[in-house]
């Protein structure tokens, strides 16, 4: 697994997705990670130390996996441009199709009246 910087992790996400146009997948996974051991974040705990959280970002497209991590102060640029390459390299998603309101209602109606059976 390379890891990188973000800005080039960006730029290696973007190839990922253009290579994957035609057949593939990419796989990204987001994940809260001090990047310590656990045996260094006890430590920090009892010497009352604040521990330092970072978003770990991974990708894969099953041959090639690319990583980053994603401190407090670089989130909202990181994410904002993560946003916008998904919104660019997600076109092949289908449309979901969506009932007529007015329709279904009719239709649940025809259905609720030939259920009753009449009284005798």
């Amino acid at each position: 697994m390379v890891h990188l910087q973000p800005d080039p992790f960006l730029n290696e996400l973007t190839s990922m997705f253009e290579k994957s146009t035609e057949t593939g997948s990419v796989w990204v996974t987001l994940k809260r990670s001090s990047l310590k051991s656990k045996v260094q974040r006890n430590k920090m705990k009892t010497a009352g130390s604040p521990i330092e959280y970072r978003c770990l970002v991974r990708a894969t497209d099953g041959k090639k996996t690319i990583a980053t991590s994603v401190g407090m102060k670089d989130h909202q640029r990181f994410q904002a441009s993560y946003a916008t390459i998904l919104k660019a390299h997600m076109t092949a998603l289908k449309k979901r199709e969506r009932k007529d309101k007015k329709k279904a209602v009719e239709t649940d109606k025809k259905e609720g009246d030939s259920k009753k059976k009449p009284k005798v």
